[in-house]
């Protein structure tokens, strides 16, 4: 998709091999510098298999070579969004398709953060008649950009790496000079006590004003960012007024959403 449009994303080429490039960046950002033959033994492949991932992984600067291994590019807790789609793909998918049932049919506007499972929500809105989406996200305008049902508007802004989101002043503008029917919001947590959270402070601080010219605001989530609070703000939980998640979900946390005054629609991960 992204290498047609000039745009080449980095990516794995295959699903097999993406999952391994994941197990070993968690297992570098978790323990810090990590050996090859301890990495080769746990995920049982070959070191030249290894070699070869940890070259390409330090290409598109998920992290470092070392002598004997490999070290963090960076230390923090956030997953590059090419990589972090590899996780719980069926609950995002299905998280997805109940938030399009819940957006109205007919002339509506929605606007979309960066996040994979937003992306998922994206593409079951594709096919609306009708739908002006508006969005920071490179990866979800890439995707919409060539379905003619739908109006896209894409906002300006610095680009992170890590999310592949336009964020700062100029995002912020795009969204307090426009009116949306519903903000859809992919979070990296989501309590009563926190409200919604993600890593990257600049990146809160755009979606938020997203939220702040919505008539209503919707996370998606699944269940393993319910009750986890990160470290930047982006709305409050009376300003959340959906969440569709997924029943992985802590129960009791779940409660706490509901007295806070959130309407929570659950979804089974798989069937």
């Amino acid at each position: 998709m992204a290498q047609g449009t000039g745009l080449r994303l980095p990516h794995a080429a295959s699903a097999k091999r993406a999952d391994r490039m994941l197990a070993v960046l968690k297992s570098v950002n978790s323990r810090g510098a990590v050996g090859l033959g301890d990495l080769a033994t746990e995920l049982r492949v070959s070191a030249a298999t290894l070699r070869r991932d940890l070259a390409d992984m330090e290409d598109q600067g998920l992290l470092i070579r070392t002598r004997g291994g490999a070290r963090p590019q960076a230390v923090h807790d956030e997953m590059p969004v090419h990589l972090r789609d590899l996780e719980a793909r069926e609950a995002k998918r299905r998280i997805a398709l109940r938030a399009a049932e819940l957006i109205p049919s007919g002339p509506y506007a929605v606007a979309v953060t960066g996040g994979t499972t937003t992306a998922e929500v994206a593409k079951a809105l594709s096919r609306r008649a009708q739908l002006t989406i508006i969005t920071n996200s490179l990866t979800i305008a890439l995707e919409l950009a060539a379905r003619p049902t739908t109006k896209l508007i894409l906002t300006g802004g610095v680009v992170r790496s890590t999310s592949f989101e336009a964020v700062g002043v100029l995002a912020e503008n795009t969204f307090k000079a426009v009116n949306v029917g519903t903000a859809i919001l992919g979070v990296d947590g989501i309590s009563a006590e926190g409200g919604a959270t993600t890593h990257d402070e600049v990146e809160a601080r755009t979606n938020h004003a997203m939220v702040a010219h919505a008539q209503r605001v919707m996370v998606v989530a699944d269940g393993s960012k319910v009750g986890r609070v990160t470290f930047a703000h982006m709305a409050d939980t009376s300003e959340v007024d959906v969440l569709v998640t997924d029943t992985t979900a802590d129960p009791e946390e779940l409660e706490r959403l509901r007295a806070a005054g959130v309407t929570v629609h659950l979804v089974e991960p798989r069937r």
